[in-house]
């Protein structure tokens, strides 16, 4: 009754089934872990966030690497800021998510010599776009800035491309180790995102603020990830469906046949006897 599943059209549809199944509880599974991580970096996130400022020679120094567990953390600089050295970090977007300008980058000087790299803020490009923008001036004095603590940027982890030959003063990425040759002193691994300044500043001293990084999405996956186990349970079922058709149908086929041949047999009698 099943001899037809030994039929080569059978065993190959038997056979994708068999390698659908697995793959698809992988790809299920793949969602899944995809889901917990992003769970996860957002709890770290929201956690770092939270935390109380700490100086932010705690967390990074000198060719230090800022831990990925110290990402946005909250830290505390004391200095002033170099506006000689002061550059704008291109192509950035402002805090629309539509405009793209600088972001203004100033070193400030600590008392031991060493700098911190921090970004003031978003300003718009200007007309002009190989000249360097007009940028808030920034607060003179000794200050005690307060911010979010990310590591160096670089072309691996921002896909950002540091192009040769921009205008001066104009850079692609955030990234200590440059502006270690650029100053000529030693200047602290990772860098600040400003969120405030004591003494405080004029409006006319402030960039627009970079916004706090959202962590509270967590996107798809887990829908993903049952969308896939359901495609793997269907995968069975479906089997089962077509084996079943097609049994009715070849069932169906024979009674047909059976039937015809009754037919041919009881006229062929007819037609001898009425002979």
């Amino acid at each position: 009754m099943y001899r037809f599943l030994l039929s080569r059209q059978w065993v190959i549809l038997t056979l994708v089934a068999l390698v659908l199944i697995p793959v698809m509880v992988q790809l299920g599974f793949w969602q899944l872990h995809r889901h917990q991580a992003r769970v996860a970096h957002n709890q770290l996130v929201a956690d770092s966030l939270a935390a109380e400022p700490v100086p932010i020679g705690e967390l990074t120094g000198p060719g230090r690497e800022v831990a990925d567990s110290d990402r946005y953390r909250p830290v505390t600089a004391t200095g002033s800021y170099d506006t000689e050295h002061e550059v704008v970090v291109r192509r950035r977007t402002a805090a629309d998510g539509r405009k793209i300008g600088y972001f203004v980058l100033t070193p400030l000087i600590q008392r031991d010599g060493s700098a911190v790299l921090v970004n003031r803020g978003w300003v718009s490009p200007g007309e002009d776009q190989t000249s360097f923008p007009e940028v808030p001036a920034a607060p003179s004095g000794k200050i005690t800035v307060t911010g979010r603590l990310l590591p160096d940027e670089t072309t691996a982890r921002s896909g950002i491309k540091d192009r040769p030959g921009l205008p001066p003063r104009q850079v692609m990425l955030i990234n200590s180790e440059q502006q270690t040759r650029a100053l000529g002193r030693p200047v602290l691994g990772g860098f600040i995102e400003l969120t405030d300044t004591e003494p405080k500043p004029s409006e006319a001293q402030l960039a627009q603020p970079v916004p706090e990084p959202d962590h509270s999405g967590i996107g798809a996956h887990m829908a993903y990830a049952v969308q896939w186990w359901l495609f793997a349970a269907a995968v069975p079922v479906g089997w089962v469906v077509l084996v079943r058709r097609e049994r009715r149908d070849r069932s169906q086929e024979r009674t047909a046949t059976a039937a015809q041949r009754a037919d041919g047999a009881l006229a062929s009698a007819t037609s001898r006897t009425a002979d």
